[in-house]
Parts: structure tokens; C-alpha cells; sequence
């Protein structure tokens, strides 16, 4: 066919344009050759209708509410309410995280994101010599069931939505806060939430695993199988991109890699026998908000595309909320710099508006003394303050994706849209993600993304203002918020009293009981639950299924 009178016109005048730039170009040159963005994309100098011939306006973007998501999820997106403000906090003891929460919520927070120290994460107790000079210090200790009691101490769960960044003792970590919503007279049908639950992300790019990959991938279909007959308004995983990205990916691979992950949790689940409309509406995502804003808007847009196409395509999906990708957004900590850190306000304030613009359901916005110590009130609430000048102030809220139709942007979501895919078939060409993970791919490729990123910066080919270029002298900060030490020595007082106090047999008979569960194929949620409420610590627990499950140990970066 053709090409089209309009069409030809416009190619012409921009022919014309090219050509009329070339004389001025010579006496004012551009600041640089070419243009790439973080993933390598060439970004060209002009943008027009003509970059969208061929492309397809209902099946590639469509409208908003409808299949293939590209414009958002919600038919009228944030006219009809605002996204989740969550503020990510957790630190020391359930006493101190507790007044933090409820801190939060009197400034207007309207969703807990829940921050568990590095010896919660990977399933030691607190007195453990594994925890010795961590407990307390990235998030809070959560030792037993009466820890959790404390931290949603006067928070009405019924009332609120919480987010807990746990993966590998996700399932330890819901049922306690199922049996503390019991003891607040709450039903499990009534909570709402997310836990992470996202393993195979920790094998890429975190660390913070325990069991080796497939019976990991077991807990977790037991996880949705249990929640979809118990906790139906619970989001069973939140399939996480965020920390590929923070670990140095591009945005390409972000999509990819997070995609990929989701594709292996959705399989896993569907060979368990799950109905894939059964589980996947509660499936959630988190994403990274990045600095190169057109980029991030972008990257959501082309994401909620792909995700859709994979569940109807390759799933047979036919609900179409098992199609949408639901996501979180947490603006980007590897950006925040330690000096002139009062600069990291206005790159959250940007990171987060990239996210609002792509239309997040739930976004966390960075403190700006992170890069120095754990946040303080101030910078909290300066964070939070960020949000919500988003949502009330700048009137972006008040349509639906109002980037759409912008040439650029539009070319931008299809070439990530196409990269990503490539990137999907060559994990399955490999057997899928965890096949890839265990022969070092993913870990490999995100190492050179990162170390390009590195080498960018140091060779001032990249700008991080207040860091390679426009320094100043500063004094050294002060009054930081520090967790102390003596916080070990509180959580292992109170383990001692907790051991002296309970049932001990009941305790031994409920971790019996799981041992046997996890030798055989039943769902783990029950016995794990049991010994919760028991007052099994989670080290206790974590310990029975090391003994059945074995403890995963890395391949490195050449698969070995």
C-alpha cells in the first residue's frame, strides 16, 4: 500500500527541517553525538506521526480499563481515587516501628509498607549468631508472633492495607499477621495486602534466600492456593523489579527479568493444578521509578502491554483482571547520593511523578537522607508531603494517561515493549527464568548493565549533580538516626521470656507437625499457621524446613 498524501507531506517537511538544521548545526553544535537512555535506546531528535505508521491504536494501546492495559488499569484511574501512599519504615524494635506507623498514618498515609531487618529476611532469630550486628538495622526484628502483635499494636487491621517486603519467609510472616488480625477479631476473608513473596528475584539480584529455588517455588503456590480460598482480597506476591533495578539493570531488563520471573510463578502454579483465574487476579508487581523520566513512563506502559498479552496468549486467561498488572512503585534508592542530599528531594519528586504519569496503583517515595542513615520524621514526611503535592497540586490526576498520544512516548513504550519480548523468548529458549537463573544469565547481564552505568559516571559520560560535577564543600552530617546495639540484647530478653512462658510441647508437636508436611505435598500454609499461633519464633520454624529443604548456595557470575 502506498504511501498516504498526509503522510508524504509530512515526510517531506521533515526532510525539509533535517536539511535546514544542518548549516546552524555547524555553528551550534548539539551537546553530544547521539542520545541513549539507560537501556541503550537511541532517542532521536525529533518525533512525529510518522514514527506511529503501522502501529495499531486499539491492540497496542486501546483504552484505559480495557484490554491490553496499556493506558491503565482503571477505567478513570486517579479521577475516581488516588493511588496508595505507602512510606516504607520499619527499624529496631515493634515498639519504635509502631509509633513510626501510626506517625505515618496521622500525616495522611493511607497504606503500611512494612521494612523487616536483614535476620527476619533470611529466617534467623534474633539471638542467632547469623544475626549478630544486623538486627534492627535495615528494618524491624520480627521474631514471634508477639513481636507482630506489638508492631500493629492500636492499628486496626480491618481498616488498613499492608505491604511486607519479606520473600523467602513470606509464608511464616502472613500467618502471623493473619493470626494477629484474629486476635484483633478480624476476619482473613477481610484482609487486605501484599506480601513480596518474589524468590527467584533474590537469586538474581538481592540475596536474601533460604531454600533452594523449586522448593521455594513450592511454598509459594501453596501460598496462592491457601490465600485463594482464605484471604481472597490478599495480593499473594508482588513479583518484584524493583531490586533488578536497583542491583544495575536497564529498564528493559527490568521488564523483561520481572516478566520472566511472573511467567515462571504463574507456570508453577498452573502445573500445581491452580486454575490460572482462580490466582490471578491477586497477583501484584513492583517497580522501579528511575531518573530518566520518559524512559520510566514508558517502561509501566509497555509492561502492563506485554503482561497482558502473556496471561491471555500463553495462559488462556479469560478474567480479565488476571491480565492486569497491578503495580507498586518506590522511587530509586541507588540514586540518592550522600552529598547535597537535600538534592534528593526533587529526584524523588521527579521519580515519582514518572510513576504517577505511568499509572501506579501504590507508590513509596524516598527519604532524602537514605544514602546517609535511616529516615528521620522530617524527611519522611518531606516524602510523603511529595505525594501528595502530586495528587492535589499539579492537576496531573485529572485525565487518564495524559501522555498518551505523545509521539514520543508512544515510540518509546513499543521499542521497550519489543525489547522486553526478545528478552522473554531468549529466557525461554533457556528453559525459563528459574533455568536461566540457575545458569547465571540473568545474574550476568544485569552485572554489565550495571557496570556500564558505573563506568558512565565515573568518565562523566553520565551527570549525577552534586557528585561528578557541580560539588560543593559540605560538613560532615549530624544527629542521624542510628539504630543501637542494645536492640540485640531487647530481642534476645524478650525470646528468653517468650521460650520460658509457652507451651513447649505444643510448641515441639506444631514444628513436628510442619516437618512432617513439608516431607510430603501438602499445603504448608496449616501447619505453619499452627505453629505461629503456638509462638514457634520464625527461626524455629525457617530451621524445620532448612532441615527438609536444604539451603540454596549462588552460582557465580559464569554459572559455576
Amino acid at each position: 500500500m502506498g504511501e498516504s498524501r498526509d503522510d508524504k507531506a509530512l515526510r517531506e517537511a521533515v526532510e525539509r527541517w533535517s536539511e535546514g538544521l544542518k548549516e546552524k548545526l555547524k555553528k551550534r553544535p548539539e551537546r553530544k553525538e547521539s542520545f541513549i537512555n539507560t537501556s541503550g535506546i537511541a532517542i532521536n531528535r525529533l518525533y512525529t506521526p510518522l514514527d506511529q505508521k503501522g502501529a495499531d491504536y486499539l491492540s497496542e494501546v486501546g483504552l484505559p480499563g480495557e484490554y491490553p492495559f496499556t493506558r491503565g488499569v482503571q477505567p478513570t484511574m486517579y479521577r475516581g481515587r488516588y493511588w496508595t501512599m505507602r512510606q516504607y519504615a520499619g527499624f529496631a524494635t515493634a515498639e519504635e516501628s509502631n509509633r513510626r506507623y501510626r506517625f505515618l498514618l496521622e500525616q495522611g498515609q493511607t497504606g503500611l509498607s512494612v521494612a523487616f531487618d536483614l535476620p527476619t529476611q533470611i529466617g534467623f532469630d534474633s539471638d542467632d549468631e547469623m544475626a549478630i550486628g544486623e538486627v534492627g538495622k535495615v528494618g524491624v526484628a520480627i521474631d514471634s508472633l508477639k513481636d507482630m502483635e506489638t508492631l500493629f499494636a492500636e492499628i486496626p487491621l480491618d481498616k488498613v492495607s499492608t505491604s511486607m517486603t519479606i520473600n523467602a519467609p513470606a509464608a511464616v510472616l502472613l500467618a502471623m499477621y493473619i493470626a494477629v488480625a484474629e486476635k484483633q477479631g478480624v476476619e482473613p476473608a477481610r484482609l487486605r495486602g501484599t506480601i513480596q513473596n518474589d524468590i527467584l528475584k533474590e537469586y538474581s539480584s538481592r540475596g536474601t534466600y533460604i531454600f533452594p529455588p523449586r522448593p521455594s517455588m513450592r511454598i509459594i503456590t501453596d501460598i496462592f492456593s491457601y490465600c485463594a480460598q482464605k484471604v481472597p482480597q490478599w495480593n499473594t506476591i508482588s513479583i518484584s523489579g524493583y531490586h533488578i533495578r536497583e542491583a544495575g539493570s536497564t529498564a528493559v531488563q527490568e521488564v523483561a527479568f520481572t516478566l520472566a520471573n511472573g511467567i515462571a510463578y504463574v507456570q508453577a502454579a498452573v502445573d500445581a493444578g491452580l486454575d490460572v483465574d482462580t490466582f490471578g487476579p491477586r497477583l501484584s508487581f513492583f517497580f522501579n521509578a528511575h531518573l530518566d523520566f520518559f524512559e520510566e513512563v514508558a517502561k509501566y506502559r509497555a509492561a502492563r502491554r506485554l503482561w497482558a498479552e502473556l496471561m491471555k496468549e500463553r495462559f488462556n486467561a479469560k478474567n480479565p483482571r488476571s491480565m492486569m498488572i497491578r503495580f507498586h512503585t518506590q522511587t530509586a534508592g541507588c540514586t540518592l547520593t550522600a552529598q547535597q542530599p537535600q538534592n534528593n528531594i526533587v529526584r524523588v519528586a521527579f521519580q515519582a511523578l514518572s510513576a504517577v504519569l505511568g499509572g501506579t496503583q501504590s507508590l513509596h517515595t524516598n527519604s532524602m537522607d537514605e544514602a546517609l542513615c535511616l529516615p528521620s520524621e522530617q524527611a519522611v514526611q518531606i516524602a510523603l508531603r511529595t505525594q501528595q503535592l502530586i495528587a492535589y497540586e499539579t492537576g496531573v490526576t485529572d485525565t487518564v494517561d495524559p501522555l498518551a498520544g505523545s509521539y514520543y512516548v508512544e515510540s518509546l513504550t513499543r521499542e521497550i515493549y519489543d525489547r522486553a519480548k526478545a528478552y522473554i523468548e531468549k529466557i525461554d529458549d533457556m528453559g525459563g527464568a528459574v533455568a536461566a537463573i540457575e545458569q547465571g544469565f540473568v545474574q550476568r547481564e544485569i552485572q554489565e548493565s550495571a557496570y556500564r552505568y558505573q563506568r558512565e559516571i565515573e568518565k562523566e559520560e553520565r551527570i549525577v549533580v552534586g557528585l561528578n560535577r557541580f560539588q560543593v564543600q559540605e560538613e560532615k552530617p549530624a544527629n542521624l538516626l542510628r539504630v543501637d546495639p542494645a536492640v540485640r540484647e531487647s530481642q534476645i530478653r524478650k525470646l528468653k521470656a517468650l521460650k520460658s512462658e509457652r507451651d513447649n510441647d505444643k510448641v515441639k508437636n506444631t514444628l513436628e507437625a510442619l516437618r512432617r508436611s513439608a516431607e510430603g505435598s501438602e499445603n504448608l500454609l496449616p501447619p505453619i499457621l499452627d505453629a505461629v499461633k503456638a509462638y514457634a519464633t520464625l527461626g524455629e520454624i525457617c530451621n524445620v524446613l532448612r532441615g527438609v529443604f536444604g539451603e540454596y548456595r549462588q552460582v557465580d557470575s559464569l554459572g559455576r
